[in-house]
């Protein structure tokens, strides 16, 4: 019996010293010398089994990055029987090179170096060229070859996919590159020494991608290694804070006073419309609060904002139609695509940031000449009744009808507005046709869940603006009249000279479009244009929410 129980605490010691030993860190051998270089056959690819099964435990490698997926590690290393596939004999082949410049370079692609392992693999390959003698350290080659494997598989999937996780929006069909397509890839590019081709074919094919990206390398040419000095937030009419102006555009090149003449007001004028230019604000050569805002940015800030932008792109999936209409919101401009073309190229007005204009995908159908304005009816109570209460000639002064649950219109004079409120509203205002309608005299419908439309506008002057963001969540755009002629260009039941014919005599017509053309209204801050980035303020926040996604 005493035998017994001190057998069965020795099992329960033994059992639990087992759980203890199965839950402990496994621990990497960090250096393996091998001097024979023919040993290293052997050797690595025991060190690359450890490496594995770490991975497996902490889903991350030891430099506390976390690796893409464990499985195609473990998958890729299976079939090559956990031999160095970056490096013969010890030394690293020319594919790791181009693995390694990538990574160094992945800003100019908007990705993050840091999470393809840049750190450790820098210090690898300072131990690396440091080494002498004729040994060799197994263990550091093993790490460099999981980690670019790693590294590789990562990149891959974020050059084709993006970081951040699809939305609602997203086009592309929901799939990844699987495990085996992953090796399949990178076997092929190591055997090949071609990894930028394999990475090349990964990236967007669109000229908006590709014209951003062109312009990010020369940004980064342009002002990576500058260095500019902060301002005071606020506005100072003081010689001594033109002066700090002054100073700051000389350091971006916005101003040479290399010549002389530094206390110039002229001189600093034009830099700072130099610099509003570039940053595409409103060029009115003054510092004022929005302009001191973007000059304090840093060159990293702007970097991040580029690679937001390139995330956005890698979220479209491989081709689109060969027409279609594409509204960038923060950009305030409009584009309509034909054959590869840009065939239209409006100014728009966009939403508010309270009332924003919702992205979307759709199909634009038809296009109303004189339309009316049937009012929202969170505007009908939350602007318009107020101002109604307050002034008995609202309605009129704003060409407004009111319409009862039936349809017909009610005389405002017989309706008892005072006790009316958000909670009870059983009108619906109408605002008439003609040129003092807010719609102006076009309306262009999609269908959407948000009942918001592309329109004219009553307000013309206010596309002068370099700011637009002021609409309730519908897209006025300038050239309406061009994109009405562009969509019945093809179509034999309406001549253009008849549609003209009815908007110089007021006719109200609706012209359904024989053929629907796809709209998308996306939400891009930052574009290449002539090799140069074009960057638009982040209206609604969303670069914000994308920075997270990203880890940015």
């Amino acid at each position: 019996m005493k035998y017994k129980f001190v057998r069965d605490i020795m099992l329960c010691l033994v059992a639990s010293f087992a759980l203890f030993a199965c839950h402990q860190k496994r621990e990497l051998r960090k250096r393996e010398i091998v001097r024979d270089i023919k040993e290293l056959g052997e050797v690595i690819p025991e060190q690359i089994s450890e490496r594995l099964s770490y991975t497996a435990d902490n889903k991350a490698l030891e430099d506390k990055v976390p690796v893409h997926s464990v499985p195609a590690l473990q998958y890729f290393y299976q079939l090559a029987a956990n031999q160095a596939k970056w490096s013969v004999d010890g030394q690293l082949i020319p594919a790791a090179d181009s693995m390694l410049y990538f990574i160094d370079h992945a800003d100019e692609v908007g990705l993050p170096a840091g999470i393809y392992h840049r750190a450790a693999l820098d210090s690898a390959m300072q131990q690396l060229h440091a080494a002498t003698g004729s040994g060799r350290d197994a263990a550091l080659l093993a790490d460099v070859d999981v980690m670019m494997t790693d590294a590789f598989m990562k990149m891959a999937t974020h050059l084709r996919y993006g970081i951040a996780p699809r939305d609602s929006i997203t086009l592309r069909q929901d799939s990844v590159l699987t495990d085996s397509s992953l090796v399949d890839m990178l076997t092929t590019a190591i055997k090949t020494n071609n990894i930028a081709g394999a990475f090349h074919q990964l990236e967007p094919a669109y000229e908006g991608y590709h014209s951003l990206k062109a312009a990010l390398l020369n940004f980064k040419a342009k002002y990576q290694s500058l260095h500019w000095d902060s301002l005071p937030t606020a506005y100072a009419d003081t010689p001594a804070f033109k002066q700090l102006v002054l100073n700051r555009l000389v350091q971006t090149g916005h101003v040479d006073t290399s010549n002389g003449h530094g206390a110039d007001t002229t001189l600093l004028r034009d830099g700072v419309k130099a610099f509003q230019r570039e940053f595409c604000l409103f060029e009115d050569g003054q510092a004022g609060k929005k302009t001191i805002q973007v000059m304090n940015r840093s060159y990293h800030d702007w970097m991040i904002q580029a690679a937001v932008n390139l995330d956005r792109w890698r979220k479209w999936p491989d081709s689109l139609p060969n027409r279609y209409i594409f509204v960038n919101i923060p950009g305030y401009h409009m584009m309509v695509w034909d054959s590869g073309q840009v065939v239209l190229d409006s100014r728009v007005i966009v939403g508010a940031p309270r009332t924003r204009t919702p992205l979307l995908n759709s199909r634009l159908s038809n296009f109303v000449m004189y339309p009316y304005w049937r009012v929202p009816f969170s505007i009908s109570i939350k602007e318009m009744l107020p101002a109604i209460q307050k002034d008995p000639h609202y309605l009129a002064k704003k060409n407004l009808e009111v319409i009862d649950r039936d349809g017909n219109a009610v005389n405002p004079d017989s309706v008892p507005w005072k006790k009316f409120s958000k909670n009870y509203f059983p009108y619906v205002l109408r605002q008439m046709d003609g040129l003092e309608n807010s719609l102006g005299i076009m309306k262009f419908n999609f269908f959407n869940k948000y009942a918001v439309y592309l329109h004219d506008t009553n307000n013309r002057g206010l596309f002068r603006n370099a700011y637009r963001a002021m609409s309730h969540g519908c897209v006025r755009i300038q050239q309406w009249d061009s994109l009405a002629m562009y969509l019945i260009k093809d179509d034999k039941r309406f001549k253009r000279d008849s549609v003209r014919a009815w908007l110089d005599k007021g006719q109200k017509k609706q012209i359904d479009l024989s053929r629907g053309i796809p709209i998308y209204l996306r939400y891009y801050t930052a574009e290449g244009k002539d090799g140069q980035m074009m960057f638009y303020e982040d209206i609604y926040g969303e670069d914000k929410v994308m920075r997270k996604l990203m880890a940015l």
